[in-house]
């Protein structure tokens, strides 16, 4: 049996969303909720191991916005971890209290915190789990859902898009009047189109080596005055050249992987698999304790090529999602919440220019915006892998991304989103080229001090997290008075900011 057949096969559907992944998912229910007719088609079968699976506040906040202007209530526990184990405990997931940076010298640590306590923290998402939880949602509200899928042929015109193939043994013969691709980087309609990649100016070339893994350690705390457990976050151990993540579920499994130059990859051979973590890890003594008696659950994954911008993005009746137009790296996880800008930017395209000869359009302005947040994402990024070796410098680009997206939550909890225009603030008029020339200016770095002082001068007018202060030691906590301290910056006096803290549930 190919998943649940609750629903049956039609010929014509308003929706065909390609690839059953959270974004896919969760884009067919919203578009569901429209009132469009919707199918989901997926390649493979649920459950199945996948990686991007660390949010953010800005990702949570986001899914919270969706659920709550598309009627998702079942989807809205998933924004927090308190609220995900009161309704859903069943269903794996990671706790995650903020960012954890550890570079190859004890003393060189970034610990950013991303929540006060517990209980309205970010996840790690345990994507085996909650895909298919999605999934199921989708089709219990009436999406027609087909796993197993192959598609043998497709032809999109002016019209929408006609799609041949089989589901398992079923055939099918469909034809849907706009064609959403979730399938991830490289997926199906930049396969099946044979479109151009574009190069992501500033990005290095990466590969990446992953699996998921039992028996790992817990780290060493960091100190007594840690802004939370170190290990209960996003844990990067950053060398020159590359990364690695280590990412704890509560099931007694830990998601890690490398990410790093193609010099670095080719170094520890990393086509190669399990040897190529052990190499890894005799680099690392920090982790060649930590993984001692760990064992991967999952065949070890080679990645040849991490980054990936597809130069055409969207036509006259069909898109992708952002997760199927490009990809940087999982460093920062910038994924998730672009993932869900876009389905936010594409129901409101389908909400409104659905029969309008503006449709295709919109979804030009809507791929013009996808690469504009894409390249964003790439220059943050870039930027982080020169100065890996330099793990000051690699601090102050950090603080750029921490101050915008601390920033633009903060405005977007205040209602006032039009003081955080962009992706990483990129449209703010300050903002926006004061830090795409220091992210430039980082990959030929000749005074990394001045640097550094530049960054916290930038981020002056947008820091609510105290992000610079040399008294904190790199140890950054969410607090109250920052934010209340900060108020004016977003033009909120205290009662405002106060107000604002007590419906996100910040006291405990």
């Amino acid at each position: 049996m190919h998943g649940l057949r609750r629903g049956k096969l039609r010929r014509e559907y308003d929706l065909a969303v390609v690839g059953a992944g959270f974004g896919g998912s969760l884009m067919a229910m919203i578009a569901h909720r429209l009132g469009l007719s919707v199918i989901l088609l997926e390649r493979g079968k649920h459950p199945r191991m996948v990686i991007g699976e660390s949010t953010t506040p800005l990702s949570n906040l986001l899914l919270e916005r969706l659920s709550a202007t598309y009627d998702l209530p079942r989807i809205a526990p998933l924004a927090k971890w308190g609220s995900w184990q009161r309704a859903y405990p069943q269903i794996a997931c990671g706790l995650k209290r903020g960012f954890s940076f550890f570079h190859e010298a004890p003393a060189d640590q970034l610990l950013v915190a991303a929540s006060p306590h517990d209980d309205i923290a970010d996840t790690h998402w345990y994507r085996a789990d909650v895909d298919h939880f999605l999934v199921r949602e989708a089709e219990s509200l009436g999406v027609v859902y087909r796993d197993c899928t192959r598609i043998e042929t497709l032809d999109v015109g002016d019209e929408g898009a006609t799609i041949v193939g089989h589901a398992g043994e079923e055939p099918f013969h469909l034809h849907a009047r706009l064609l959403i691709d979730a399938t991830g980087p490289r997926g199906f309609l930049h396969r099946r189109l044979q479109l151009e990649e574009s190069p992501l100016p500033g990005l290095p070339a990466t590969e990446s080596l992953y699996s998921h893994f039992t028996g790992v350690a817990r780290t060493e705390a960091a100190g007594e005055c840690s802004p939370y457990p170190v290990d209960d976050a996003a844990v990067h151990h950053v060398f020159e050249g590359g990364w690695v993540w280590v990412l704890r579920f509560n099931n007694g499994v830990t998601s890690a992987g490398v990410a790093a130059t193609q010099s670095v990859a080719r170094e520890l051979v990393l086509s190669e698999g399990e040897p190529a973590w052990q190499r890894l890890l005799e680099r690392l003594p920090v982790l060649q304790s930590q993984f001692r008696s760990a064992v991967a659950c999952e065949p070890f994954r080679h990645m040849p090529q991490v980054s990936f911008r597809s130069r055409t993005m969207a036509g006259e009746r069909w898109a992708m999602l952002p997760s199927a137009a490009g990809f940087v790296d999982p460093l920062l996880s910038t994924g998730f919440p672009l993932t869900l800008i876009g389905i936010e930017r594409l129901a409101r395209i389908i909400d409104k220019y659905r029969d309008s000869a503006d449709l295709g359009w919109q979804l030009q302005c809507y791929a013009q915006q996808t690469d504009c947040d894409l390249l964003a994402a790439s220059r943050l990024i870039g930027a982080l892998y020169a100065t890996m070796g330099n793990f000051n410098a690699f601090t102050a680009v950090s603080l750029l991304y921490f101050a915008a997206v601390s920033f633009a939550e903060t405005a977007q909890r205040l209602g006032k989103t039009e003081l955080a225009p962009g992706f990483l603030l990129r449209e703010h008029p300050t903002f926006g080229p004061a830090s795409r020339g220091l992210l430039d200016r980082a990959h030929r770095l000749s005074d990394t001090r001045g640097f550094a002082e530049e960054v916290v001068r930038l981020i002056e007018p947008f820091n609510v997290g105290g992000f610079g202060d040399t008294s904190r030691r790199n140890w950054y906590p969410v607090c109250a008075e920052d934010l209340l301290r900060a108020g004016y910056k977003l033009g909120a006096g205290r009662e405002e900011i106060i107000a604002m803290l007590d419906r996100s549930g910040f006291y405990a």
